[in-house]
């Protein structure tokens, strides 16, 4: 399986794309959160990645930056198949809300020959905290984090061989989440900023974490990889190294920082 990174930053940069990502395995494309423009059309181009091999999209809450790319991959899919040239159905996921403002924000926006795909060839399917779907033929399980901004769901899916890869969404861990993240193969969590920057970017303020604050969890936690993302941007030619750096004193496990673009071999 491939991890292909659209995106790493957080809501307000500009110097990145805002973080959003694709797992790849046999032909067939998994997209998490969408950014929050048609952006995500460009990253798809540049990644290599064929918008049309993406037959299921999970969004993990309704923040701009997370949802409005979705938009446009309905508007892509919906066209398409109006006009012959998409076949088969695709699925795109999320809690209750997520569903419901995708439905309206494309019933809104979207001209009607193009909705009236929705349900049809396109499904908007609601999941629960807990819940077990099978994604490119792998059990995926959708969990509340808990959050209290926005309502949020993170997931874990079951690589094979008792391996997991597990995503916390944009929030620091919580403890309801133990039973998910302890012991993943792969480990995907936010990083807002190195620990001596956060009186510079506040990162508590937005509930996200420091580097520092993310390793020392995933080391907790008995992580073996761990991926770093949803970052600021204002020191984006130096971040890798300086992550990296901070984060090597606290987790012992690989630790990734990715660009945007980068890919990673699970």
């Amino acid at each position: 399986m491939i991890l292909t990174m659209l995106g790493t930053g957080s809501a307000m940069v500009t110097e990145c794309y805002n973080t959003c990502f694709v797992l790849s395995e046999n032909g067939q494309d998994f997209m998490i959160d969408g950014g929050g423009g048609n952006t995500i059309l460009r990253q798809l181009k540049l990644a290599g990645i064929d918008w049309r091999n993406i037959r299921d999209i999970f969004v993990t809450h309704k923040h701009v930056d997370h949802l409005m790319g979705i938009i446009w991959m309905v508007r892509m899919i919906c066209q398409h198949i109006q006009q012959g040239q998409y076949e088969g159905e695709a699925r795109i996921y999320g809690h209750q809300e997520v569903i419901d403002l995708i439905d309206t924000i494309s019933h809104l926006l979207l001209s009607k020959k193009h909705t009236r795909h929705l349900g049809k060839r396109l499904h908007l399917i609601v999941v629960e905290d807990g819940e077990t779907r099978t994604i490119q033929g792998k059990p995926v399980t959708f969990f509340d984090i808990q959050s209290t901004k926005a309502k949020q769901f993170g997931f874990t899916m079951q690589l094979g061989n008792g391996e997991k890869l597990t995503c916390c969404g944009d929030e620091p861990y919580r403890d309801c989440e133990r039973k998910y993240a302890e012991h993943s193969t792969w480990l995907l969590h936010e990083a807002f900023c190195l620990d001596g920057q956060a009186d510079i970017f506040h990162p508590y303020e937005k509930q996200h974490s420091t580097v520092k604050d993310a390793c020392e969890k995933a080391e907790q936690l008995g992580v073996r990889n761990l991926v770093l993302y949803h970052t600021e941007d204002q020191t984006i030619r130096e971040r890798k190294t300086r992550y990296m750096a901070e984060g090597k004193q606290y987790f012992h496990g690989n630790l990734y920082i990715p660009e945007d673009l980068e890919v990673l071999e699970l």
